[in-house]
């Protein structure tokens, strides 16, 4: 079901819109319901097949928006589920395949034919005549079966008054095949099948490829995906396990030790929550009875913890993200709808000027027949096949640098936003920072030996899983202690607070917060550093003659990360830290790496960051590793995920980093700007064409086959530019 979310009075639902082709039919769409009383705004996005509609109640529910829709051929429904959706896209790439097969096999022949007849390897015209009339038998399939989704969108479109390139590619298609059927009537053998065979064929390839693509989009969603495990839940007096689609609310459930939350709840008995992978948050937290706990945490306890579920599958936060995520990708970008404008009026103008043609050879004594020639022609001419390939080429050079630079590219299409940042956006913990604690800094009780120190910190904090733990057993482990292995005998743990080591020699080892120390009867000193150092993490360590030593540890940053953010600066970036971590560790990490104390947001949830970014100047980059950041990474114009970063993040985003550090942030803006400047080039060569190649087919006489090896040209022009980029030597 779409949730509604009230703006200012106005609901926002999300729909699936189901039988599209093109963006052209999302266009169609999007115009249609644009046009209805009482709707504000209307997006289709075309990748997801999601409709986002903006306006009154009454006017953008189902069963008003559904009867329009399917008045133009597409089919209005309730959000699909995204297992739904990866179904449809399924069938919708075996249906392209079926459609591609009988195309290239058929078409092979075709083009065989044409090209006998082309280069004049046939020994006379009989026999040209009997070859182009089995040339077009071949192209008969292709044309009636593989291109007839072509030929289903051009007409929907134009039922919606928006004409795309569906209508292009069928009046070339059909046209040519018409006036090669023309002309083989006169007893000519100068056929156009070919033409209609390669625009069909090279165009499913397209499609293909495409909606492969939107399938690798929708595995972003699939991260946000929680196991379909079975649950230990209370039911009758006992223990069962049962799915976990199947627990409601109410129920009571049963963690064990280092499992994942799989339901929202209430916890029965406090414990250790890791909740980084929701909150940012670098150290576990600590829970109290009555606290909640959201799916996607990991419960760090030494025993089964029991919660009283709160959210089934469907209702957790998590879910609700998923379908935030959902809603941020339905709304387009400004780029997008740039491109959507240009999209709109390019189609009408080459109908118009072949339609133009058409009437003026007429109109001036040529015959239908060379009308018809003429004005397919200008179509072809028309068709901005070097347009086309402008931008993808330079992306796929642009991707190849990236990829030379340790980049890996999951949308080079991004590459046009990536080039036009304005707001640079980084998470804290495993973006800017290692996600592993670190000693900062460390004060002993006078006398003590650093290395008789190690031997002792090594025994109390011997079997803890706590990172704070782990990162103090890498410090005391920095020495040689091979031959040192603690002998104990006893341990109490006191989740939150500390730990008590009895060793087999009778001595006792404290490890914990001063607080704990101080109710264990500790006589804690006063630390000078304590103030300075409150970003701090604070351990303190203590043995039977009373405290023994103050432990200060602190995420570390990725090394580079201060003269990534520098060079961020220099070059004009707003650039802030968004971050789920406590504010003393945010500002310290701030100040290290060099931003404003402004410019660092602490104790951020996942839904907050994603609606501060939203408040930068755009376009705006977003950088993180967790699954809190999916939701910025969606609501962000482009994404970037480090070495490090989770899966969720990784395919949420546009890019992913192979080598350690933010410094390939740096490199990738740079590798955007200069693909932008080669797609402006070649834009610049295919108008030229455009322009140069119309006006000289509108006044006089150029066979098709002509402005097909004309638009050859021109896509020859802009592949080599793009390969010119490709080649060049990397900028460092």
């Amino acid at each position: 079901m779409p949730e509604d979310n009230e703006t200012s009075g106005h609901n926002t639902p999300l729909y699936t819109l189901h039988g599209m082709w093109c963006t052209s039919c999302a266009l169609a769409v999007e115009g249609a319901l644009t046009r209805l009383p009482g709707v504000i705004d209307a997006s289709v996005h075309y990748p997801t097949a999601t409709v986002w509609v903006k306006g009154a109640r009454e006017a953008v529910d189902l069963t008003e928006l559904a009867p329009v829709v399917k008045r133009l051929g597409y089919r209005l429904t309730e959000l699909e589920a995204v297992d739904d959706a990866h179904e449809r896209l399924e069938q919708e790439s075996r249906y392209l395949t079926l459609r591609l097969l009988v195309g290239a096999v058929f078409g092979m022949w075709t083009m065989l034919a044409s090209l006998l007849i082309y280069v004049g390897a046939l020994p006379s015209a009989s026999i040209e005549q009997v070859v182009a009339w089995i040339s077009g038998a071949f192209a008969l399939p292709v044309v009636v079966y593989s291109g007839l989704p072509f030929y289903r969108a051009g007409w929907r479109t134009l039922l919606a008054k928006r004409p795309g390139m569906d209508v292009l590619v069928s009046l070339g298609a059909i046209g040519a095949v018409s006036v090669s059927i023309g002309l083989l009537w006169r007893g000519s053998a100068e056929v156009y099948f070919d033409t209609a065979v390669m625009l069909i064929v090279l165009l499913l390839v397209g499609r293909l490829v495409e909606t492969l693509c939107r399938q690798r989009g929708l595995k972003a969603l699939d991260a946000l995906a929680l196991p379909d495990a079975a649950i230990s839940a209370w039911q009758k007096g006992g223990w069962v396990l049962l799915p976990v689609n199947d627990v409601v609310a109410g129920t009571r459930v049963k963690l064990a030790p280092g499992e994942l939350v799989t339901l929202d709840g209430i916890l029965d008995a406090p414990g250790w929550i890791d909740t980084a992978s929701l909150t940012g948050e670098s150290l576990p937290r600590h829970f109290n009875v009555g606290q909640k706990v959201y799916a996607g945490c990991r419960y760090l306890g030494t025993t089964p913890l029991v919660i009283q579920v709160t959210a089934g599958v469907g209702k957790r936060r998590l879910d609700r993200l998923r379908h935030e995520m959902r809603r941020y990708q339905a709304q387009k970008g400004e780029l997008q709808k740039l491109a959507d404008r240009f999209a709109a009026w390019l189609s009408p103008l080459a109908l118009v000027l072949s339609l133009v043609t058409l009437l003026g050879t007429l109109l001036v004594g040529l015959g239908w027949e060379d009308a018809l020639v003429r004005a397919l022609s200008v179509l072809v001419v028309a068709c901005p096949c070097a347009v086309g390939l402008a931008v993808p080429l330079a992306s796929l050079a642009g991707s190849g640098q990236a990829m030379q630079q340790g980049i890996a590219l999951r949308d080079p299409a991004a590459l046009e936003i990536l080039a036009r940042i304005r707001s640079v956006a980084l998470d804290k913990t495993g973006t800017l920072t290692t996600g592993c604690h670190a000693v900062l800094h460390w004060q002993a009780r006078g006398g003590m030996d650093e290395h008789m120190l190690q031997h002792k910190l090594t025994s109390a904090v011997a079997g803890s899983e706590h990172p704070l733990a782990q990162a103090l057993a890498r410090w005391s482990g920095g020495q040689d202690q091979q031959s040192f292995q603690p002998s104990i005998e006893d341990i109490d743990e006191f989740p939150g607070e500390g730990r008590r080591v009895r060793l087999v020699n009778g001595e006792c080892l404290m490890i914990g917060s001063a607080g704990w120390l101080t109710r264990q009867q500790v006589d804690v000193p006063s630390q000078a550093e304590e103030a300075t150092l409150a970003f701090a993490s604070q351990v303190m360590l203590a043995d039977d003659s009373g405290w023994l030593a103050t432990f200060y540890l602190t995420d570390q940053p990725v090394d580079g990360a201060e003269l990534s953010v520098k060079h961020l600066l220099a070059s004009g970036y707003l650039v802030a830290m968004i971050s789920g971590d406590r504010q003393g560790a945010v500002s310290w990490l701030g100040e290290r790496v060099g931003l404003v104390r402004e410019a660092c947001y602490a104790q951020r949830s996942p839904e907050a960051k994603a609606r501060l970014l939203r408040g930068l100047p755009s376009p705006t980059l977003f950088v993180g590793d967790g699954l809190n950041d999916t939701l910025s990474l969606a609501a962000a114009d482009a994404g970037i995920a480090p070495l490090s970063a989770s899966e969720a993040a990784r395919e949420g985003a546009s890019a992913q980093l192979m080598t350690p550090g933010i410094g390939g942030v740096v490199k990738l803006l740079n590798i955007a700007k200069r693909t932008r400047r080669v797609m402006e080039q070649n834009l610049v060569f295919s108008a030229l064409y455009n322009t140069l190649a119309l006006g000289v087919v509108v006044v006089m006489a150029i066979p098709p086959l002509i402005a097909v090896l004309a638009m050859a040209i021109s896509s020859l022009s802009v592949t080599l530019n793009a390969a010119r980029f490709a080649w060049s030597e990397p900028e460092q």
